[in-house]
């Protein structure tokens, strides 16, 4: 039960989320591979609406300051103007590819916070949210269970005599 606990607090940290969570699940723990799996998709797909709900409750608690409210008219008002025409083009499927590609910087937690500045609604984002950690537990699943070998994929292997 401590290695699920485990594997769920590694999933909640930000910046970590599932790049951390599933190495560490399959090479650090007893679990199967799909538990694993399970575990750490699942936590970050709930972890997603929450954090939409708290960055919401808590921007609106902070731009009642008038001089945050100035700074947060200023800037993200006018950059919701300016990707609005982005934002129509790629939408939901764009979201979902920025926090599925596991890279330092994107996942739920920065999908969260640009879904809310760029004006998203909650269920696109949780939609977008959904399919991205899908494509980000796919990708870290299949790199750590390929290890060295997922290049093989990708490269063919000559030997020399």
């Amino acid at each position: 039960m401590s290695e699920i606990i485990n594997l769920i607090w590694i999933t909640l940290l930000p910046f970590l989320e599932l790049r951390a969570s599933i190495p560490y699940g399959i090479f650090s723990t007893n679990l199967h591979w799909l538990t694993v799996f399970l575990i750490c998709v699942i936590t970050n797909i709930i972890l997603a609406p929450i954090i939409y709900f708290l960055l919401d409750n808590f921007v609106h608690l902070f731009i009642r300051i008038k001089f945050i409210d100035r700074i947060y008219q200023k800037i993200v008002v006018r950059t919701q103007r300016k990707v609005h025409k982005s934002v129509e083009k790629y939408g939901v499927l764009g979201l979902a590819l920025f926090i599925g590609v596991p890279l330092p910087g994107s996942g739920v937690y920065s999908g969260a916070l640009a879904a809310y500045l760029l004006g998203f609604r909650k269920r696109d984002f949780f939609l977008a949210a959904v399919i991205g950690v899908l494509i980000a537990g796919i990708i870290v699943l299949l790199v750590s269970l390929l290890g060295n070998g997922a290049w093989d994929i990708f490269v063919k292997s000559v030997e020399l005599v």
